[in-house]
């Protein structure tokens, strides 16, 4: 479904982070990528989302370029949930800009009533998470990448959000792409664990 071929990246005329990194996924597959702080896992998973273009290479989804207009199929989810939303729209809108969740997939995420009317000031870090990832699993997403997604989270709003992500994602079958420098976390949800370094060329 997702394939990345040969992917390199560098800043302008620098030294490249990586280069010739080679991945493909498949509808269920949850694949982790595991790797020490800066070792350019992020952004990878940015190039995997269509956020930022390779120095090198090409990411194909079921063949083809990922899409410049439109709905991605392909979503990240940011580790800071706060840079990802706009910090004037209340929630309800955030969520509505990408889609409109029926009430049922909202107690599925956690996410409570009261809180579609508040800014995201007046939300916790977990909640706001909540939230970005509602936004994210839009009926049209096929692949969904969470870049560190619970590691600024307390053990048991981890936990939480895990079980109801991973339910969703069983339930409709997508392709996950966990970016985690936690071997723990990589064993608990990942069906497939490769550390970076091992993607390189």
């Amino acid at each position: 479904m997702l394939e990345a071929k040969n992917i390199g990246f560098a800043y302008r005329k620098n030294k490249p982070i990586f280069s010739g990194v080679n991945i493909s996924i498949n509808a269920g597959d949850r694949l982790a990528i595991t790797g020490p702080s800066g070792c350019g896992k992020s952004t990878f998973a940015r190039i995997l989302a269509g956020f930022l273009r390779p120095s090198s290479g090409s990411v194909l989804f079921e063949g083809r370029a990922l899409p410049e207009e439109g709905y991605n199929p392909v979503q990240l989810i940011f580790q800071h949930p706060e840079k990802a939303v706009n910090p004037r729209w209340h929630m309800a809108r955030t969520l509505n800009e990408a889609w409109t969740p029926p009430p049922e997939f909202l107690q599925e995420m956690g996410i409570e009533a009261a809180w579609l009317s508040r800014y995201p000031r007046e939300l916790s870090g977990g909640e706001i998470q909540r939230f970005a990832i509602a936004r994210a699993l839009s009926p049209q997403t096929r692949v969904l990448i969470a870049d560190e997604i619970s590691v600024m989270l307390d053990t048991i709003t981890q936990a939480q959000i895990w079980e109801a992500l991973l339910g969703i994602i069983e339930k409709r079958r997508l392709a996950l792409i966990v970016i985690t420098h936690s071997p723990q976390l990589a064993e608990r949800v990942a069906t497939r664990i490769t550390h970076f370094g091992d993607l390189t060329g």
